[in-house]
Formats: structure tokens, C-alpha cells, sequence
């Protein structure tokens, strides 16, 4: 399995990011929230991805960057999960949203929860 974060899979788009939040649609396990769609992209990636975390919570940019970091690793050692059950592409926005100071393993844990969660979501949609 590719364990990479590749350029071609970070949601860069001002147009999709807006979308997202108008249109997304939401699975939330405490205290990652997933704000996903279904689109299509040109280099035909299966997902693209973003994260985020709120400067409400985190006032200083040296503690919303380490937890970015650590939703991206996250994300980079856990998206088989989501990659090998969707046929579809999708943009998602990946946030992290308390300001509880969680450690590396239980954001995790939480990661592959909410990645397992996103799967069904997209299944039952069919």
C-alpha cells in the first residue's frame, strides 16, 4: 500500500472549498468532524483532501500547525481505509475541532473511527 501524501491529493481549490461548505455533507467522530463530496477532478485522483484547525481553539500558529501535521499523518497512514471502499471521487475537508490537547494515538484511534464511519456513509448512500 502507498503510504504517501502526494501534491495531487491535497484539496487546493478556492471553488471546491467553497462548495464543500455550502454543500458538503458531515460525519463526525469527537473530535474530527469530515465535511465530504462527491466531485470530479481533472487528474482523476480518488480523493482529495484538506486540513484544518480552528484558530478559535488554537490561538497560537505554532499548536493549529502541529495538530495539522498530525491530522495529515493521520490521514497519510490510514486512507486505505476510504481508498479501497469508494469508486468515486470525493473532496474532503479533514477538521479538528476541540480545544482539548489529545495525544498523537488517540487522535488516531479517532482517525480510523471516522474514516470507518465515512465508508458507511458513502455505502448506504448507494
Amino acid at each position: 500500500m502507498d503510504f504517501s501524501y502526494p501534491k495531487n491529493e491535497k484539496l487546493k481549490s478556492r471553488k471546491t472549498i467553497d462548495l464543500l461548505f455550502t454543500e458538503g455533507k458531515t460525519v463526525t467522530k469527537y473530535p474530527l468532524r469530515l465535511v465530504y463530496k462527491e466531485t470530479s477532478f481533472e487528474d482523476n485522483t480518488p480523493i482529495k483532501i484538506g486540513v484544518s484547525v480552528s484558530k478559535k481553539h488554537f490561538k497560537n500558529a505554532v499548536d493549529r500547525n502541529y495538530y495539522k501535521r498530525v491530522l495529515r499523518e493521520c490521514y497519510r497512514l490510514n486512507k486505505q481505509i476510504i481508498i479501497e471502499n469508494i469508486d468515486k471521487n470525493f473532496a474532503v475537508l479533514f477538521f479538528y475541532q476541540t480545544k482539548d490537547r489529545l495525544s498523537y494515538q488517540e487522535i488516531n484511534d479517532k482517525t480510523i473511527q471516522l474514516f470507518e464511519k465515512f465508508v458507511k456513509a458513502i455505502q448506504s448512500e448507494k
